[in-house]
């Protein structure tokens, strides 16, 4: 079993810059990809930014220039950089991988975009 913890939400104000990190249980090998999804009420929940374990990078449209996201594999970790925030960034971001055909989730982070 795989367990993912986020870390690193909270309160920011428009223009600013919050960086959320993602905590994997386990060492990930072979072929993977993980991203970061965002949800707020009564949406479905979208895909943010997306790396593979070859280091191939995909983000939505909403955020390209301004989110980076990237991962460590010493530490089993990945990040979400995230620059000159909006308010309609708000939303709960959740950390997803996908690994030999299962789908991993964690309990989600809540990033609030507000002055």
């Amino acid at each position: 079993q795989v367990q993912l913890v986020e870390s690193g939400g909270g309160l920011v104000q428009p223009g600013g810059s919050l960086r959320l990190s993602c905590a994997v249980s386990r060492t990930i090998t072979s072929t993977y990809i993980m991203g970061w999804y965002r949800q707020t009420p009564g949406k479905q929940r979208e895909l943010v930014a997306a790396v593979s374990s070859g280091g191939s990078t995909n983000y939505a449209d909403s955020v390209k220039g301004r989110f980076t996201i990237s991962k460590d594999n010493a530490k089993n970790a990945v990040y979400l950089q995230m620059n000159s925030l909006k308010p309609e960034d708000t939303a709960v971001y959740y950390c997803n991988l996908g690994w030999y055909g299962m789908v991993y989730w964690g309990k989600g982070s809540l990033v609030t975009v507000s002055s």
